[in-house]
């Protein structure tokens, strides 16, 4: 008994990680999750992009004419 407490508690982390990545996985949470991600990274870049508007416009002319 005290091994496998020492096994969780060096462990304990991961088995929870994956056993919530399984529960993910099989009920197809991970579809709404990266729909979700997407959402959020997309704001976040739009919000960038107007806040900083003649640096990205620069930027991506440097970019174009490495082309």
């Amino acid at each position: 008994m005290e091994e496998l407490r020492k096994i969780f508690a060096a462990y304990g982390g991961m088995i929870i990680g994956v056993l919530v990545a399984i529960f993910i996985f099989f009920t197809g949470l991970y579809k709404l999750m990266v729909g979700i991600i997407l959402i959020v990274v997309c704001g976040y870049a739009g919000n960038y992009i107007q806040r900083n508007k003649t640096q990205v416009k620069e930027k991506l002319k440097k970019f174009i004419d490495k082309l």
